[in-house]
């Protein structure tokens, strides 16, 4: 089979598409015919050297993918060779063929294009496990979505809207904003323009946001916990603004908030199986009733990995950015 390699780490042009032996399907797992996978911005920490994969994972980049069953392990059930499917991998997406656990299968939903079924498992398991499953987010609530344009970030505004919540978001053009609000949001914030800690006061008349989403890390850290109402839980996922910040605990005591970090691609199976199953559970009727949509910014073939990379680090894209086979 074909797969995108990492020799060497680097710029977007480490990315070598090769031929490599297909993967071997072990108990439990199912092997897919890849027909797309989407692009994380975890893929170019990998390439860049800095988000290796977890021990016993492809070494090849990509995190999710859509497909058709090609073979079933041993001991499987539940699934079919042909059933076109979505799933959550620990890695080997950018390939034309995957193995991965039976329990990170999603069905593609009706509705979705098999295609565009690619831009669904990593955001949604993402938003789920940490806007509902760690902060547990309520209807009526402030959300805050920093990145509102990305894939997750238009994932968390529909996902918040569809259950009550009041969702803002911080993004860097007037573009980007329109489209979030076309999405749901109601609060909209142009980081390059305010201040959203201010805004976001002003916004919610001093309220604060009750759940904040960010990827930025050291760079956000002390002015979410100033953004974060009472009882507020910070839930960082990525560290786009670097890894070491410096946290009042003064103020997070006196507004008994909690700060929480987490990762989905290092976690246990029997843990990402739980997610998965509860995004079956509670996003994909969301997904088939048209309440939620995967929002896709470009489809590129696997030879041109390398653009989609440099597409993703230019920050101009809205949605998720797919490579096809």
């Amino acid at each position: 089979m074909r797969a995108i390699t990492i020799p060497q780490p680097g710029d977007a042009d480490s990315l070598v598409l090769a031929d490599v032996p297909d993967p071997e399907v072990q108990a439990g797992q199912v092997l897919v015919d890849v027909v797309a996978a989407g692009v994380n911005r975890a893929d170019v920490m990998q390439r860049l050297g800095h988000y290796p994969p977890p021990p016993g994972a492809s070494e090849y980049p990509g995190l999710e993918v859509s497909g058709r069953i090609a073979a079933l392990g041993e001991g499987v059930e539940g699934w079919q060779v042909g059933d076109e499917v979505c799933a959550l991998l620990d890695g080997g997406g950018y390939a034309e063929r995957v193995a991965v656990p039976a329990e990170q299968l999603l069905p593609v939903p009706s509705g979705v294009p098999l295609v565009d079924a690619a831009g669904l498992p990593e955001v949604a398991c993402t938003v789920w496990s940490n806007v509902f499953m760690v902060a547990n987010i309520q209807p009526g609530q402030v959300l805050l979505v920093h990145g509102g344009s990305s894939g997750i970030g238009t994932m968390a505004i529909q996902l918040g809207k569809a259950v009550g919540a009041h969702v803002a978001v911080t993004a860097g053009s007037q573009a980007k904003l329109d489209v979030c609000r076309e999405l749901g949001a109601e609060m909209l914030v142009n980081y390059r323009e305010e201040d959203f800690v201010e805004r976001i006061r002003e916004l919610t008349k001093g309220h604060g946001a009750d759940v904040i989403l960010d990827n930025m890390g050291a760079k956000y850290l002390a002015r979410n916990v100033d953004a974060l109402a009472t009882s507020g839980r910070l839930v960082t996922i990525g560290l786009m603004g670097g890894r070491k910040g410096e946290l009042d605990m003064g103020k997070l005591l006196a507004k008994r908030a909690a700060v929480i970090a987490t990762s989905l691609r290092a976690r246990p199976v029997a843990e990402k199986a739980a997610i998965v199953a509860a995004v079956r559970e509670h996003v994909w009727p969301l997904i088939e009733d048209g309440s939620v949509r995967p929002v896709i910014h470009s489809r590129r073939p696997l030879e041109q990995a390398a653009e989609a990379h440099r597409e993703m680090e230019a920050s101009g894209h809205i949605g998720k950015i797919l490579l096809t086979t």
